[in-house]
């Protein structure tokens, strides 16, 4: 899905903006032909009875204009050298109208619980601007990755590719969590290259899922989690809008896990973190104990002509989505959610008065909150279904959900669509 050209400082006329969207509409109806050999299995493939209406691609980047990107780092075995590895980490990076366009957004953000970060929120807070994309990546590399957002934006103004201020956002956002068990995250390898190859990535269409970018080393209930992304469509009032979820997850303990209201985590007690050397689930510390916390990153897009205000009560609906799937947001997990809107071009600019300025009254909001809701629940269980069993630092082995079992649960509880 091609990117939305640069709009300088004017509003795109209502013909190019139609001709852009049919061109995006194209390019995701050729993606979601390709061969399903060609792609992981989904949650829907699997049969989860998922509520509401996705997308063509059922992913954040229905939302035209969209861009994702990865950049996976994956090297060494054995036990943990502090510095030297083994790697199971990584960068993701989302571009709100492509990497292409320096025009800011609208957006919002709402921590549920505070154990993490997500820099750059204290201006978005204020302003209700978000600038640049948001990367994604691990606890302890949220600086160097920082770090190469902003030379990204300095090479984009001074390099010539952009005029004064378009592109240089000196106050990224940039979130993380945790994936200490399966990699050496106090040896802190991600680069600033690794950072720029997750925005060179960045693109329209299908998303990966899975072990794949920020999400590399991430474990969700205590299976292998990752990077998950669903969409829903938007009738309102004979208008069609678009929102779209991408999670990082690496929460949860096992127990209250659920899909679609079955407890998933209680009929698969077994596939616990373990050593070769050790007892199953048994592992040393704190967030790899038994009873782990974790945290989970939430972007939420819609183009909807939502407002800043409007963004922050969508961005609370996250963690209903969340809840469905078992999560309690506990004491040491970082919880942390920004959305955004594409809509109204060039009005969040702050470079000249807004034009044109639209907004759904507050009444309208409710069927972006239900698709919030359930677009964030699937997406937790798209990363699950996606990611693939990795054996990471000291061994430690994290198991895949186990698809065949997961259907015959759901089968068990009739709740299986196929």
């Amino acid at each position: 899905m091609p990117s939305q050209a640069p709009v300088s400082n004017r509003r795109v006329p209502r013909r190019q903006s139609a001709l852009l969207w049919l061109a995006a509409s194209v390019a995701a109806l050729l993606a979601a032909a390709a061969p399903a050999s060609a792609q992981k299995p989904r949650g829907r493939d699997l049969g989860v009875p998922f509520e509401g209406t996705p997308g063509v691609l059922n992913a954040i980047t229905d939302v035209a204009g969209v861009e994702v990107g990865h950049s996976n780092i994956i090297r060494g075995s054995g036990p943990r050298v502090i510095g030297e590895g083994p790697v199971r980490t990584g960068v993701t990076a989302v571009f709100p109208r492509g990497t292409d366009s320096p025009d800011p957004v609208f957006a919002a953000w709402f921590s549920l619980n505070g154990d993490g970060e997500m820099t750059g929120t204290t201006w978005v807070q204020d302003s209700g601007i978000l600038e640049g994309p948001v990367m994604i990546t691990n606890t302890l590399s949220v600086g160097i990755v920082h770090h190469a957002v902003i030379q990204w934006g300095v090479d984009k103004v001074f390099g010539g590719e952009g005029g004064p201020g378009r592109w240089l956002a000196s106050l990224p956002v940039v979130a993380e969590t945790w994936d200490g068990t399966l990699n050496d995250t106090y040896g802190q390898h991600v680069t600033v290259e690794d950072a720029l190859a997750a925005i060179d990535d960045a693109h329209g269409g299908a998303v990966e899922e899975g072990n794949v970018g920020g999400g590399t080393g991430m474990i969700c209930h205590r299976f292998k989690g990752g990077i998950g992304t669903s969409s829903r469509i938007v009738e309102l009032d004979g208008a069609t809008y678009t929102l779209g979820v991408l999670v990082q997850c690496n929460y949860g303990s096992r127990a209250p896990f659920r899909v679609a209201g079955v407890p998933v985590g209680l009929e698969i007690p077994d596939l616990l973190p373990a050593r070769p050397d050790a007892e199953e689930g048994s592992l040393e510390d704190g967030p790899e104990a038994s009873d782990r916390e974790g945290s989970i990153i939430v972007v939420v897009a819609t183009d909807a002509p939502v407002l800043p205000h409007q963004l922050k009560r969508i961005a609370r609906r996250v963690s209903l989505g969340l809840a469905r799937n078992g999560s309690t947001s506990g004491n040491g997990s970082g919880d942390i959610f920004i959305a955004f809107s594409t809509a109204n071009e060039d009005s969040a600019s702050e470079i000249e008065s807004p034009n044109g300025l639209q907004m759904l009254i507050n009444r309208d909001l409710n069927p972006l909150f239900a698709a919030t809701v359930e677009a964030t629940e699937e997406a937790v269980i798209n990363a699950l279904v996606a990611a693939e069993t990795m054996t990471g630092a000291n061994d430690v082995t994290v198991f895949e959900l186990p698809h065949d079992r997961l259907r015959d649960i759901l089968r068990r509880y009739n709740r299986l669509t196929n």
